[in-house]
């Protein structure tokens, strides 16, 4: 296991754990974040815990051209009223991921730490959040990471009404141009948008 002090850089990501983990410490910096991202790692960790930085292989990914819409789906995007729009209100979207309960989970791993971190990227232009919105409330969205190497790599997803994260999911990936959108680790959600496992090796030629 490799432990980071704030000025060590990450091994390869081929000495990651069978599990995907890779490193433990270091700091929240966005210069540290930006050197993450690129190289294929992302932080994950609940809030007592220090910093643990993964690259799991497979890497669990979509590519767009491959979206599944269901036939109920595209009539929920068809008469339903949200809107969605792109970094109208980044703070509120990491914040209501970071309050919505989850399954099997007792608390959050998007702590204050995190929210800030993320937050001080996006005010650089690294950070993206995806609003959706019925009637001027904020009732789902979701947020990544994008270096500019046409790569959004996603972090969190919330939603108040039902299908109102995949309604924000699915319009952006529509009407963006991005090659790929990460999805770090499987998720039967996702898997029924269809993302599917690619190998790491195949992943982290996107961000060359």
């Amino acid at each position: 296991m490799h432990y980071l002090t704030n000025n060590t850089g990450f091994p390869d990501v081929s000495e990651a754990s069978e599990e995907g983990l890779l490193a433990v410490g270091g700091d929240l910096s966005v210069n540290r974040l930006i050197e993450a991202y690129s190289q294929g790692i992302f932080p994950w960790f609940e809030g007592e815990e220090p910093v643990l930085w993964w690259s799991p292989d497979p890497r669990f990914v979509l590519f767009p051209e491959k979206l599944k819409v269901s036939k109920s789906m595209k009539q929920v995007l068809r008469n339903c009223d949200f809107e969605v729009t792109v970094n109208k209100d980044f703070k509120t979207v990491i914040s209501e991921c970071a309050n919505i309960k989850r399954d099997g989970q007792p608390g959050t791993w998007i702590t204050n730490s995190m929210k800030k971190a993320y937050t001080q990227l996006h005010e650089l232009g690294y950070a993206k959040s995806v609003e959706v919105w019925r009637c001027n409330q904020l009732v789902g969205g979701l947020y990544g990471v994008d270096l500019g190497k046409g790569v959004f790599c996603g972090e969190s997803m919330f939603a108040k009404e039902s299908n109102a994260s995949k309604a924000g999911f699915i319009t952006f990936v529509q009407n963006t141009n991005y090659k790929l959108i990460d999805c770090q680790v499987y998720t039967q959600h996702l898997e029924s948008l269809g993302a599917e496992d690619i190998a790491r090796d195949e992943f982290l030629k996107f961000l060359k």
